[in-house]
């Protein structure tokens, strides 16, 4: 359900309900302020923002569409789109548009925001600064720290998980079975928050940009603090990223050490059976042949000569055969 909200500037004041047709005489009567359209009409909205407004017909498109983060100068208007996060999930988001004109911040939004909601707390506190000469651009600087802000709880929040994983990676003590899953599942969420954070940076390097003609020199040391808080937030992203990545390798080569470490375990244990039945062969030999019904220990049809005779035969030709292909002796096949 649509709702327009209207605050004029004051501090402290509280965000008030109002109808697209009192929004003209408002606007005439104040020097400005932030007015909120959530969840707009299309046919209604159109007609406020292009019809009433003024404002451009391509920056009124993007509103109802998905425009890809940037900002533009009009005639008599400036417009800038960003991704903010929306309040439902953790990591979905929404398109925030934001038109100034004169002294008045117009927002555009489909969804709640966790960044719009600390906004409106900023505007209700006492140190909050008003100056009508730069109000629209001051508005806008502190919606997009909001915005960002808002990133900066979300990635403390992932800075924690990556310290918890990296715990659990060098613990020599405790197994975790989903180790594995939970490094990919963090390095797809930091993924998904690059797609916010680098566009938005992008925005706010260009409005800042000394020779740029968004921002006036009234407000272009806020938007330089801004520029590096948005910067700052895209190097920390991709430093988690690098950590996950760094932390996943070091899981994998501590599963390569232990699997190698159980096949020389199992190859100690083989040597061990080897050993074992190498020294049980000559007992093997000696009581099968005092087992045998052979002349020499009885009356028995075969003479013993033979039979020794020919185990050593065997047993000479399998050693020739074990040095001729190098498995004794040192010598290769």
């Amino acid at each position: 359900m649509t709702r327009v909200r209207i605050h004029t500037g004051e501090v402290g004041a509280e965000m008030e309900d109002v109808d697209y047709t009192d929004l003209p005489s408002r606007i005439s009567a104040e020097s400005g302020g932030w007015i909120d359209i959530f969840q707009p009409e299309e046919e209604t909205a159109r007609a406020f923002l292009q019809d009433e407004m003024g404002f451009h017909h391509l920056a009124v498109e993007d509103c109802f569409e998905e425009p890809g983060s940037g900002s533009f100068v009009y005639e008599n208007h400036k417009f800038v789109t960003f991704k903010a996060r929306d309040a439902d999930r953790e990591l979905d988001t929404e398109y925030l548009r934001a038109f100034l004109n004169d002294g008045w911040l117009i927002t555009v939004r489909h969804a709640h925001m966790p960044g719009i909601a600390e906004f409106r707390k900023r505007l209700k506190d006492k140190d909050f600064r008003r100056d009508g000469s730069m109000n629209s651009e001051y508005l806008l600087y502190q919606l997009i720290d909001s915005v960002a802000d808002d990133w900066n709880k979300l990635l403390h929040k992932k800075s924690e998980r990556l310290d918890e994983l990296e715990d659990q990676v060098f613990d020599p003590h405790n197994k975790f079975p989903n180790l594995l899953e939970d490094l990919h599942e963090l390095h797809g969420d930091l993924r998904e928050i690059t797609k916010s954070t680098t566009p938005l940076d992008d925005v706010v390097q260009t409005m800042a940009r000394p020779n740029g003609d968004f921002v006036t020199e009234q407000t272009q040391v806020y938007y330089r603090d801004l520029a590096q808080l948005t910067r700052s937030i895209r190097g920390r992203v991709e430093n988690y990223n690098a950590g996950v990545a760094a932390t996943r390798d070091t899981y994998f080569s501590q599963t390569s050490m232990l699997l190698a470490q159980s096949q020389a375990e199992a190859a100690d244990v083989m040597r061990l059976l080897t050993i074992i039945a190498t020294i049980m062969l000559p007992i093997t030999a000696v009581a099968s042949i005092f087992g045998m019904n052979v002349e020499a220990f009885g009356s028995g049809p075969i003479p013993l000569v033979p039979i020794v005779s020919s185990m050593a035969v065997i047993g000479l030709g399998m050693l020739l055969w074990l040095y001729m292909k190098g498995f004794i002796g040192g010598r290769g096949n």
